[in-house]
């Protein structure tokens, strides 16, 4: 995958961009970024915001490592898949994304 196609497939599946970042929202309120995606120029990183405020970098990769999953998947070699309750929150967000456009 290259950096515009993970930014695509994120924006896709409910994570928006919130300080810079590609992030998923905190449940219920919305406001705060609790997992995000740092795309720089060769490889792509997943941090998780901890209870201290502080983000903790939990996997990265080269965009060359990292594939595109089937359609509705999440691409493999990022550790995405790997996360307890990530593609739960990832539809939490993208529901909210969409409810909020019926406003």
């Amino acid at each position: 995958m290259t950096k515009d196609d993970l930014h695509a497939w994120a924006l896709a599946h409910g994570w928006q961009e919130a300080g810079g970042f590609l992030s998923l929202m905190k449940p219920r309120t919305f406001d705060t970024a609790i997992v995000r995606l740092v795309l720089k120029a060769t490889v792509a990183a997943l941090e998780i915001k901890k209870p201290n405020g502080k983000w903790e970098k939990v996997s990265g990769a080269a965009y060359s490592a990292i594939n595109a999953g089937e359609e509705g998947d999440v691409p493999s070699g990022l550790g995405l898949d790997t996360i307890n309750g990530l593609s739960s929150l990832m539809q939490q967000n993208k529901d909210h994304l969409v409810f909020a456009k019926m406003r």
